[in-house]
């Protein structure tokens, strides 16, 4: 018997084919890797010091509740309404193995194949990698110029088929920060439509302010309409333990719990001991390092605010930034190539997070320091004054 795996008609990891540019060949100076906002640095002692306690403990790698230990989703559900000045209750926060996990399990328990889901451009690939794969429709919202969706451009795109309405805030890969009164209007506009607004706030707590990043919560019907999607990754810097948490009406929990069930039975128990620690030992320090990215985007915005090499920021936020090249009529995979092989810096090619070649590039700027923010306006610099031209 032959095993013949179905085509899929989407691209490969955009990450790892930016890595493979450089795997391909030697550098003469240092990669400047400006690809991954995964953080490089180590987390908090105190999140180490628990989950070793954990890890030492007789049931430490045992399953946990498929809905996520009881004591994670109270703690979580507190931060939430003290954020947010909202009502949020444990019961309505499920535990997953990453925001991107959230992501596919509620897509998948509100929509069935051939329904459309509206992504907001430049959307987060992954979410519209997981969407094609499952044979529901994107529906692409173009922002404009300003990156920032209106009220008005999700009426027009919306149809009898549409199910949910996404939104990435701060972006990825673009760092726009939509404000709380635009998301409000967009899930307006979702609640007349009675479709979800589902909202990805994997870089809530890298944003300019404390304020709660919208007003959603503290509306006792917000189950009605919102499902908020998190991540502990970012803020924690435990990427590889895989926790995130759904935030949704109990009805919605119940559904999505059955297909994490059959997925993964729960998210590990590891993870969610690292989540709670963080939540409740760490928050000095989880507020530190939020301070500490918020100093590199201003270094980057002001790296690039003499447009070095005509390469134009148009916008950042959180740990992204969203980059113009000043080639026209050049593919920005080409330009991407070239700034990696000539130039040794690693980018994300805007083609990775757009239907079409806009010229822009996404630039995570989170793990380098000034020195090299300067010196990678320095490279742009450089790569503005060679002129490829096109094959």
């Amino acid at each position: 018997m032959r095993i013949s795996p179905r085509t899929v008609r989407q691209i490969d990891s955009p990450i790892g084919t930016a890595y493979a540019l450089v795997d391909r060949r030697g550098r003469e100076r240092d990669l400047l890797d400006l690809a991954q906002a995964a953080p490089q640095y180590p987390t908090a002692p105190e999140v180490v010091e628990h989950i070793v306690a954990v890890a030492r403990h007789a049931n430490g790698g045992g399953y946990v509740e498929i809905a996520g230990l009881p004591h994670l989703r109270e703690a979580f559900a507190t931060e939430l309404r003290g954020a947010y000045r909202g009502q949020v209750r444990g019961e309505q926060v499920l535990v997953t193995a990453g925001c991107n996990q959230a992501f596919c399990l509620v897509t998948s328990a509100l929509a069935e194949p051939g329904d459309e889901v509206v992504l907001t451009l430049p959307y987060y690939f992954n979410h519209d990698m997981w969407l094609r794969l499952n044979g529901l429709v994107p529906v692409y919202l173009d922002p404009g110029p300003d990156l920032l969706p209106t009220a008005a451009a999700a009426e027009a795109v919306i149809t009898p088929r549409t199910r949910a309405l996404v939104l990435v805030s701060p972006g990825n890969p673009s760092g726009v920060t939509v404000g709380p009164d635009r998301i409000a209007s967009l899930a307006e506009v979702a609640r007349r439509h009675d479709i979800a607004l589902i909202l990805d706030e994997t870089y809530r707590s890298f944003r300019d302010t404390e304020e709660p990043a919208h007003p959603l919560f503290a509306d006792p019907d917000w189950p009605r309409t919102l499902v908020s999607l998190h991540s502990f990754s970012k803020d924690f810097a435990i990427p590889g333990y895989r926790v995130g948490a759904v935030v949704a009406s109990e009805k919605l929990v119940r559904e999505v719990m059955k297909l994490l069930d059959c997925v993964a039975i729960c998210a590990p128990r590891i993870g969610q001991e690292a989540a709670w620690a963080g939540l409740t030992l760490a928050q000095r320090w989880r507020r530190e390092r939020a301070r500490e990215v918020a100093e590199k985007r201003h270094w980057f915005t002001a790296a690039m605010a003499d447009r070095p090499g005509g390469f134009e920021l148009l916008s950042a936020g959180g740990f992204f930034g969203w980059v113009r090249h000043p080639f026209a009529g050049r593919a920005v995979e080409d330009v991407v190539r070239e700034l990696a092989v000539r130039y040794d810096t690693l980018v994300i090619p805007g083609t990775a997070f757009l239907p079409d070649d806009r010229g822009t590039f996404r630039v995570s700027f989170s793990n380098v320091d000034r020195a090299a923010l300067t010196d990678f306006a320095g490279r742009l610099a450089a790569a503005g004054t060679f002129r490829p031209q096109p094959d």
